[in-house]
C-alpha cells in the first residue's frame, strides 16, 4: 500500500468502515441472538456492551491508528511497534491480521450463498412452494451440508458462486482505497435503500392468516423485544452466555477486535474528527443492526411460521425466510431483494478482511500489489476449500467461526485495550483522539479506557473459556474437521509471526522506525 493513500474525505473513511461493520451480522447473526435469548433480555447486556466496551474499543482504535499511520505504518503489527517500543510489540499486532484473513475464509462462502440465492429467485430456481422443508433440503443440498467434499462433485452452484465472489473480492481490493472507497460510496446506500424497501413491506403485513390472528406484525416486533417468556427478566440476566454472546455481537457489528478499523483509520490526516467519525460510524451500524435487521427478519418470520419458524442464524435466513417470502405477494421479487441486499452487506464487509493483509505485506516485505494478492488469495483460497470440503454439518464453518471470530477476537480486543491504555497511556489516546475532533470527549472516557474496559473482557473472556472451551477442546480432538481447522489457523499464525520477524528487520533497516515522530505523540 503506498503511503501516500488518503481517503478523499470525511464521508468516504466513514461510509468505508460503516461498510466494514454492516454484513450478515447485523442481518443474521443479531436476529437470531435476540430471538434465542428471549428478546429484550439480550438488549439489556447488549447495549451494555456497546457502551462500555464498543464505544470504547472503536475509539481506541481510530486513535492508534491515525497515530501509527501519521508515522508511516498501517498495518497492526507496524502501528502496535510504535505504540509500545519493545520487541514483542509487532507480534502482538499479528492477531490484527490472521483475524480479518480468518473469517474471511469462511465468510465468502456464506457471501456465495447470499449471491446465488439472489439468482434462485431471479431465475426461479427458489420458487419451492410454502413448505419449509423443501427450503431445508435445498439449502442442505447447496451448502453440501450433509456429506463432506459433496459440493466438489462438479462444478456446483456454490462453487461457482464462490469463485464469483472471490473475483469481486479481490478486484476491488487490488485498486486499493480508492475502488473500497467507491463501493462503499455506492453500496451503503443502495443497501439502506434496499433494507428500508424490505423493512417497509414487512411492516405492512398485518395479520396476513386470518386462521392465526396472533401471528401479526405487532406480536412478531414483540417476540423480538419482548422479555422471555415463563422466567423473570433478572432469572434471564443471570445467564453467563447470554453477556458473552451479546458482548461477542457487538465486537461483530462495530468490527472492533477485528484488525480492519485499525487499518482503514491509519489513512486518516491530523485534521480528520476522529471521534465524531467513529461515533457517526458506530450509530450507522446500530441503526442498521437494531433499526433494520432486527425489525425485518424476526417479525417476518414470526407473522408466517410462528414462534416456531424463527430459528437460529442460518435456519432463519436460508430456511424460514425463503418460506416466508413464498407466502408474501410479490414475493419472488422481495426474495431477490432481500439476499441481493445481505450480498451487498457481505462484499462490503469481506473486502474490508482483505485489507490489513494487503497493507502489511506491502509496507512490511515491500511486496507490490499484484505480489500480496497473489499470497493472500492463495492463503484465503486453501482456508476456503477447507471449510467448503468439511461442509457436513457446517463443522469446518463452525470451527473457524469459533476460533478466528470469537476466541482471537477477544485475544486481539484484550492486548489493544492493554498496549493502548497502559503500555501507550491513556492520556497519549485522548491526546491523539483530541485533535481535530469537534466532538467533546467524555471525562469518563479516559476511566473506561483505563478499566472498565479490561475489567470487562478478563470476566467475559474467563466466562467464555469455562463454559465453551471444554467442549471446543473436545471436539479438536473427535473432529476430523475442527482438527484441521485449527491446525490451518495455527498455520497462518506462525506464517504470519515468520512474516513479522522479517517485516521488523526491514523497518530497522529503513528510516520509519527511527522517524522522531515515532517518538512520542
Amino acid at each position: 500500500m503506498s503511503k501516500k493513500q488518503e481517503w478523499t474525505g470525511r464521508l468516504g473513511v466513514i461510509l468505508a468502515v460503516t461498510g466494514s461493520a454492516l454484513g450478515l451480522g447485523n442481518f443474521l447473526r443479531f436476529p437470531g441472538l435476540a430471538a434465542k435469548y428471549g428478546g429484550g433480555a439480550f438488549m439489556i447486556p447488549y447495549f451494555t456492551a456497546f457502551l462500555l466496551l464498543g464505544l470504547p474499543l472503536a475509539y481506541i482504535e481510530w486513535s492508534i491508528a491515525r497515530y501509527g499511520g501519521m508515522r508511516g505504518f498501517h498495518s497492526a503489527p507496524g502501528i502496535f511497534s510504535v505504540l509500545w517500543q519493545r520487541r514483542a510489540a509487532p507480534y502482538l499486532g499479528v492477531l490484527g491480521l490472521v483475524v480479518p484473513i480468518g473469517i474471511y475464509m469462511y465468510y465468502v462462502f456464506i457471501q456465495a450463498w447470499c449471491l446465488y440465492y439472489c439468482w434462485g429467485y431471479i431465475s426461479g430456481a427458489l420458487n419451492l412452494g410454502r413448505d419449509v422443508s423443501a427450503y431445508q433440503g435445498f439449502f442442505e443440498n447447496f451448502t453440501g451440508s450433509g456429506a463432506n467434499g459433496s459440493i466438489f462433485q462438479g462444478l456446483s452452484p456454490a462453487l461457482v458462486s464462490l469463485l464469483i465472489c472471490y473475483s469481486l473480492n479481490f478486484f476491488f481490493v487490488y485498486r486499493g482505497l480508492g475502488g473500497i472507497e467507491k463501493l462503499s460510496r455506492w453500496g451503503m446506500p443502495f443497501l439502506l435503500l434496499t433494507a428500508i424497501i424490505v423493512l417497509a413491506r414487512v411492516l405492512t403485513l398485518g395479520t396476513p392468516n386470518q386462521a392465526y390472528p396472533e401471528r401479526n406484525v405487532l406480536n412478531g416486533l414483540g417476540h423480538l423485544w419482548n422479555p422471555p417468556q415463563g422466567r423473570g427478566l433478572l432469572e434471564a440476566l443471570a445467564d453467563a452466555q447470554l453477556w458473552m454472546e451479546a458482548a461477542g455481537q457487538i465486537f461483530f457489528s462495530l468490527s472492533v477486535g477485528f484488525g480492519v478499523i485499525i487499518n482503514y483509520a491509519s489513512y486518516l490526516t491530523r485534521k480528520d474528527d476522529i471521534m465524531l467519525s467513529a461515533t457517526t460510524a458506530a450509530a450507522g451500524n446500530e441503526f442498521a443492526e437494531v433499526g433494520l435487521g432486527g425489525l425485518i427478519t424476526v417479525p417476518a418470520a414470526f407473522v408466517f411460521l410462528g414462534a416456531a419458524g424463527v430459528g437460529g442464524t442460518f435456519g432463519l435466513g436460508f430456511v424460514s425466510l425463503p418460506a416466508v417470502f413464498a407466502h408474501m405477494p410479490f414475493g419472488q421479487f422481495f426474495g431477490a431483494l432481500w439476499f441481493f441486499l445481505l450480498f451487498i452487506a457481505a462484499i462490503t464487509s469481506a473486502v474490508s478482511m482483505l485489507q490489513p493483509g494487503i497493507a502489511f505485506l506491502e509496507e512490511g516485505l515491500n511486496f507490490d500489489r499484484r505480489k500480496s494478492l497473489g499470497l493472500l488469495l492463495l492463503i484465503t483460497a486453501s482456508g476456503s476449500i477447507l471449510v467448503t470440503y468439511y461442509s457436513a454439518k457446517l463443522e469446518a464453518l463452525d470451527a473457524m467461526d469459533f476460533w478466528a471470530g470469537t476466541f482471537c477476537i477477544f485475544l486481539l480486543a484484550s492486548c489493544q485495550v492493554i498496549v493502548a491504555g497502559w503500555l501507550f497511556g491513556v492520556e497519549n489516546v485522548i491526546r491523539e483522539a483530541t485533535h481535530g475532533s469537534r466532538m467533546k470527549i467524555p471525562k469518563s472516557l479516559p476511566y473506561v479506557i483505563k478499566y472498565v474496559c479490561p475489567t470487562f473482557l478478563g470476566i467475559i473472556f474467563l466466562l467464555w473459556c469455562v463454559q465453551k472451551f471444554p467442549a471446543q477442546f473436545d471436539k479438536i480432538l473427535t473432529n476430523d474437521a475442527t482438527q484441521n481447522a485449527v491446525f490451518f489457523l495455527g498455520s497462518i499464525l506462525i506464517l504470519f509471526l515468520i512474516l513479522t520477524f522479517f517485516a521488523v528487520r526491514t523497518w530497522q533497516k529503513s528510516s520509519i522506525m527511527s522517524h522522531p515522530r515515532a517518538k512520542g505523540p
